[in-house]
């Protein structure tokens, strides 16, 4: 995908601070293609190089290497022109405290070429956001609320949020995301970084997650979720000593098993296992027996988050795994 077709197009994107010894790298030779008109999710804790990404992405940063354009301009080239058609919103949000609510978004409107009133009424009505408040009056969740407002208010095409929710309560939340589903429906892109699973969940399309400034993978959230590890509890007819426990052990993607009476006198056995990836194996093994019962336990993306993070006892070194970029 070129980038002119993509919203965000990255290519061996990298980021060092110091000198010598001091020297760190933030950002490691990051290849990252955005499609137009998707949400995209960028999954990493604290640290691992997602608000660096970000501030080159914003052109307030420059990378070391590599190169970065934005809707099909380079950040540093496009000017206001670039940032008009980009809503950006940082989780410490910040704003000058003496205005009012109205005044301050009102100011923001006009640098973006105009807002129409209603819009941003529209928008302080959803998030339950008074306009004629002080902004130094304002809790962090209420200052967070004008953040959402100002990203959103002058429709652009692409949003950057970093950390979006951060002190918003959670119906706040959810009113958030229903902004994320509203802006892809209007064919607009949204870059979403996050620590917060569940919300990227439920909106994202695609989903990067980034360690320590280099990239474990890129891919469907549906797909992610298929390769994760599933727990799972599988109620018998036949008792222990009728079941080929090897034969379950040697199918593929199971481990952790473990054959036992069930625990009511039924009769009966219990099969639990960890499955990796698909279940197609387990199941043909288990229609030889009787199945009582079958619980799988679907994981959520937190769950695969992790799995990822821990592969390789946490030291996974390179590379774009999945459908990629």
């Amino acid at each position: 995908m070129s980038g002119g077709e993509a919203a965000v197009l990255a290519e061996g994107l990298s980021k060092e601070y110091g000198g010598g010894r001091k020297r760190v790298r933030a950002l490691d030779t990051l290849d990252l293609t955005v499609r137009r008109g998707e949400v995209f999710g960028y999954l990493g804790p604290n640290g691992a190089g997602k608000s660096t990404t970000i501030r080159m992405l914003l052109d307030l940063l420059r990378p070391t290497s590599g190169t970065v354009r934005v809707l099909g301009e380079e950040p540093r080239s496009g000017g206001p022109g670039l940032r008009r058609r980009v809503g950006y919103l940082a989780g410490d949000f910040v704003i000058e405290p003496r205005q009012t609510v109205g005044e301050a978004l009102r100011f923001l409107a006009e640098l973006r070429g105009g807002v129409p009133p209603m819009r941003i009424e529209g928008l302080a009505e959803r998030l339950d956001l008074d306009l004629k408040r002080k902004v130094r009056q304002l809790s962090k969740g209420n200052r967070q609320k004008v953040g959402v407002v100002q990203a959103f208010m002058h429709r652009p095409e692409l949003l950057i949020l970093d950390e979006p929710t951060s002190g918003l309560d959670p119906l706040l939340q959810q009113e958030f995301l229903a902004l994320v589903r509203e802006a892809r429906e209007d064919g607009r892109t949204v870059f979403m970084s996050s620590h917060i699973m569940s919300e990227v969940q439920a909106v994202a399309d695609r989903v990067a997650v980034i360690r320590e400034g280099r990239l474990l993978t890129v891919d469907t959230v549906d797909s992610l979720r298929e390769h994760a590890v599933r727990h799972v509890a599988v109620r018998l007819d036949e008792g222990p000593e009728e079941v080929d426990a090897e034969a379950f052990a040697r199918t593929p993607g199971v481990r952790d098993l473990e054959v036992r009476p069930a625990a009511d006198a039924a009769g009966g056995s219990e099969l639990r296992c960890t499955l990796d990836g698909r279940a197609d194996g387990l199941v043909k093994a288990l229609a030889r027996y009787g199945v009582a019962a079958l619980e799988l336990e679907e994981p959520d993306l937190e769950e695969v988050f992790f799995t990822l993070y821990n592969h390789n006892g946490g030291r996974e070194t390179g590379g774009v795994t999945g459908h990629g970029a």
